[in-house]
């Protein structure tokens, strides 16, 4: 099979280099997309209407979310989505010819359940794939062969593979997935509501404020559940996460496979207060029932968009692509009427929800003299930083590890199945590599999260080859010294982080025909990525809950009355989760209903 995908290999590179820039491949990388028609059950095209009901602006997943639940209370909705491709950073797109990318969101376990019951998604097309094991840490050391971690959903074996470096951690490891379970299963309602909007509580009549007093029972809920040990969930909440792992385990490899669940994403360090939190975003997921597990989705996942987006039209919303929105159109009573395209159309509708990032929706889209002062200088002082550069390669074999050599036949092995990290051999170097990245310089050598869907999916590449998945942090948004994220800073970090995977997997760097850069701005640019944030603003608690996207806005509404927003910089914050979508669906159906 390497033969067959050797002979496709030089096919594809007599078309491209063997490093390609992104900003050249977008000119001619075909996608899993529409083009300025709307998308029907039946496939049928069908012409923008002038009036709905609501307009969902942006078709990530949440606004599909969003647009399939009130299409379904019987709200006449529309779905405008600026790029050629549905799904925000959800989409699949063949940037190299043959090679199928989940080219920025590439895992699925945060989607609620609720979700994908109520929409029947599998009836829509969705298949996911299950990883188990599900995390690989290959170490760098003096001896032959190294070790490396391999974990899984088999306790037992999980303790097998954690002795290796501890008796003790290999004990106490089934006590510490209790216990973050634990706290996982208080915090769980609170993702399916809205945020407790403390100044309700004092308004209106007496059976109006026992009616908002209701939405003080996911707190107290939470509360209960977590009873006499919130005291130490508490500090879970609070600390660095390398506080509470020093408490839990004594061997690093561990800690710093658990740390980078803590640190994804968010330009935190394991030392950084309050990082615990984010380790608990990335465990409250399921898949097909399982707590904390997570999976490829068959066909990348753009598929999920596809049967999210599928859900939506076969109830009868009408859902465009290449139909950039310029502005929402407001009335003189200040309310919101609809959208403006940038090809001068209006559409007229009673609701408008915003999937774009609070940046776009308040700053972009809003005349600033229409919103509250403090509003906006909250949403301009949002923390938006993000470490992260995602880069997707094309190779013509599987990676071979030092700490696992491939099989003969070059078939996958368990795992090449699993999150591979690299670069984790203690936490200490994952904080150095953010604080390299703190003073502008990009990691020397970054926390690597090595993906390849393919070992499960095999219809993403040509037979024989694969696509890898880098998930790479940290790199600044802003470099030091002024310098910018052109080509040739591009591709000096995709080559260190090439060389660091060589370390591990010798031969790699001689397996790329091509490969996808994406730095912050480029994250930003293509997928609206505040900052290229793929939270739409950090997770810190100081942007959570009450306080996201700000203050006394947390419940979806916002300022201008029948805009709302229905993305990932609504709580509860980001992740491929649809709990925004939903959960701003009903508040906006709930105000539908009284108009």
């Amino acid at each position: 099979m390497a033969r067959h995908c050797g002979a496709m290999a030089t096919r594809i590179q007599a078309r491209l280099s063997t490093v390609c820039s992104s900003r050249w491949l977008q000119d001619w990388h075909l996608s899993l997309g529409l083009s300025g028609a709307r998308l029907t059950h039946a496939g049928a095209a069908e012409r923008l209407q002038r009036e709905y009901d609501a307009v969902v602006i942006g078709a990530g997943h949440n606004g599909l979310v969003a647009a399939a639940y009130l299409q379904q209370a019987g709200v006449r909705t529309a779905v405008l989505e600026k790029r050629h491709v549905l799904g925000g950073a959800a989409v699949t797109e063949e940037i190299v010819p043959g090679f199928k990318f989940s080219r920025a969101s590439y895992l699925l376990s945060l989607l609620r359940p609720q979700i994908y019951a109520e929409l029947e998604l599998q009836r829509h097309g969705l298949r996911v794939l299950p990883r188990d094991p599900y995390s690989f840490t290959p170490l760098l050391e003096d001896r032959s062969p190294p070790r490396s971690l391999l974990l899984g959903h088999n306790m037992a074996q999980n303790q097998q593979q954690i002795a290796q470096f501890s008796q003790k951690d290999a004990q106490a490891y089934p006590e510490y997935e209790a216990f973050m379970g634990g706290m996982v299963s208080a915090l769980d309602p609170l993702l399916d509501s809205p945020p407790l909007d403390t100044a309700a509580l004092g308004k209106g009549s007496l059976l109006q404020k026992l009616r908002n007093l209701r939405a003080l029972w996911p707190l107290l809920q939470a509360g209960l559940t977590l009873g006499q040990q919130l005291p130490r969930y508490y500090e879970v909440l609070t600390a660095p996460i390398s506080k509470i792992l020093d408490q839990w385990f004594e061997s690093e490899p561990l800690k710093a496979t658990l740390a980078t669940d803590a640190v994804i994403g968010a330009m935190t360090s394991p030392y950084t207060p309050g990082s615990g939190y984010v380790l608990l975003h990335h465990v409250m997921g399921e898949l097909e029932g399982r707590r904390g597990a997570w999976g490829y989705v068959a066909g990348g996942m753009g598929a999920l968009s596809q049967a999210i987006a599928h859900a939506a039209t076969a109830r009868g919303a009408h859902i465009f692509a290449e139909k950039a929105v310029c502005h929402v159109l407001l009335g003189r009573d200040g309310r919101a009427q609809g959208v403006a395209l940038q090809d001068g159309t209006e559409v007229r509708s009673k609701l408008v929800l915003s999937n774009a990032s609070p940046q776009i929706t308040f700053l972009e889209l809003i005349p600033q003299k229409q919103l509250p002062k403090d509003f906006v200088q909250r949403i301009r002082q949002v923390d938006t930083r993000s470490p992260v550069t995602k880069i997707n390669v094309a190779v013509d074999q599987l990676p071979s590890f030092l700490a696992a050599p491939n099989a003969r036949d070059g078939q996958p092995l368990p795992h090449h199945q699993c999150s591979i990290h690299l670069n984790c051999e203690n936490t200490h170097l994952l904080h150095q590599a953010f604080t390299e990245a703190t003073h502008g310089h990009p990691s020397n050598r970054p926390m690597i999260e090595l993906c390849i869907p393919s070992a499960l999916d095999p219809g993403l590449a040509p037979q024989g080859c694969h696509v890898v998945s880098l998930f790479t942090q940290y790199t600044p948004s802003v470099l030091a010294d002024g310098q910018s994220w052109d080509e040739q800073a591009r591709n000096a970090y995709a080559d260190r982080v090439f060389n660091c995977i060589e370390d591990y997997a010798p031969g790699f760097k001689a397996s790329v025909i091509g490969r996808d850069i994406l730095t912050p701005p480029d994250l930003e640019r293509i997928f609206g990525l505040p900052g290229g944030n793929i939270f739409h603003g950090g997770m810190s608690l100081d942007q959570l809950y009450f306080a996201r996207p700000a203050p006394s806005y947390s419940g979806y509404r916002s300022p201008i009355p029948g805009l709302y927003l229905c993305g990932s910089g609504a709580h509860p914050g980001g992740g491929v989760m649809g709990a925004a979508g939903r959960n701003a669906a009903q508040v906006a159906l709930k105000d539908f209903r009284s108009l």
